[in-house]
């Protein structure tokens, strides 16, 4: 048996997913449930259970066992909000929430795979999992980082599995509940949808207009790493998830332009909330991934975008 944490959320969802792609179906589901809509993402899948977050919380301190054998814990649930500034409130779910289950998985000799974040890195030009390349701009960063630092403490070698996945910018299906949190692919094909029109930002910290550069991954990629590393239990570490090259936002829009073959883009002055906490640039290093022995190839953002808004399409 699995626990997925997160598991009506984005990547948790399509973690599920690709779970019941392999055969698997005997899955725990942990989530808060407080905004409903999100059963839509799970509707279709199979699952063996679901668990309010504070139930599992409180069974985890309890070192309940669960029914049956759980196999392996895959933490992505997580306060994801950037903009959000009540430390107390994200620490208590990024950071004291992790290390409960952290904890309970050590005590159980159970693999452990969390989300992390390539937020760690902030506004830096080297994106390295290592601690000096590690700059966080927001509370949500800092709750990641510091939940990093405390993994790092305890990755004992030839202990049970460990692993950090230091996701990039992501993308892909059942993201729509994110809100403003939500990919830039899906901000752009809604405002395409609304008004025929796509908006990126103006140049900002040296860049053009829609020059700024992250490194886009699609959802699908993610979880094949996910599922890839619990297939692969000798491995741990904190690792980057993204393809290993930057592209440029208005790359991300062109495709979501031809994909609908129509629209005109537009560029919008720069929030001046986001000056100074706004990352212009990420690229993954991937080099300690490919070294752990993955070697499967990313999708390029054009096919990778395009194959979203056919998703999209489709739904």
């Amino acid at each position: 048996m699995i626990i997925v944490t997160g598991g009506l959320g984005f990547i948790g969802s399509n973690i599920v997913h690709g779970l019941n792609a392999r055969g698997v179906t005997d899955i725990i589901v942990v989530d808060d449930f407080t905004d409903g809509t999100k059963f839509v993402n799970i509707a279709d899948a199979q699952i063996a259970d679901y668990l309010d977050k504070e139930r599992f919380l409180a069974l985890v301190q309890k070192n309940e066992r669960f029914a049956g054998s759980v196999t392996a814990i895959v933490h992505q649930g997580a306060c994801s909000a950037t903009t959000e500034w009540d430390g107390k409130m994200m620490m208590e779910n990024n950071y004291d929430y992790s290390r409960e289950l952290l904890h309970y998985a050590d005590r159980f000799a159970l693999p452990f795979i969390y989300a992390s974040s390539a937020s760690v890195y902030g506004n830096g030009t080297v994106f390295g999992e290592e601690p000096r390349f590690e700059h966080p701009l927001n509370v949500y960063a800092y709750s990641k980082t510091l939940f990093d630092r405390y993994v790092r403490r305890h990755l004992v070698p030839g202990c049970s599995q460990i692993v950090g996945l230091r996701y990039f910018n992501v993308y892909g299906p059942r993201e729509q509940h994110k809100g403003g949190m939500a990919s830039v692919a899906l901000h752009l094909r809604n405002q395409l949808v609304a008004e025929g029109i796509v908006r990126l930002f103006e140049g900002s910290d040296g860049y053009g207009p829609g020059e700024q550069r992250r490194d886009f991954i699609s959802v699908d990629d993610v979880v094949e790493v996910v599922l890839w590393f619990l297939e692969h239990p000798e491995m741990s570490g904190i690792f980057n998830v993204g393809t290993g090259r930057s592209h440029s936002f208005n790359e991300v829009a062109l495709a979501v332009l031809e994909a609908f073959g129509h629209g005109e883009l537009r560029y919008i002055s720069f929030p001046e909330q986001l000056r100074g906490r706004y990352q212009s640039f990420t690229e993954a290093d991937i080099s300690r991934l490919r070294a752990a022995g993955y070697t499967k190839a990313f999708r390029p953002v054009a096919s990778g975008v395009a194959e979203y808004m056919r998703w999209l399409e489709r739904s």
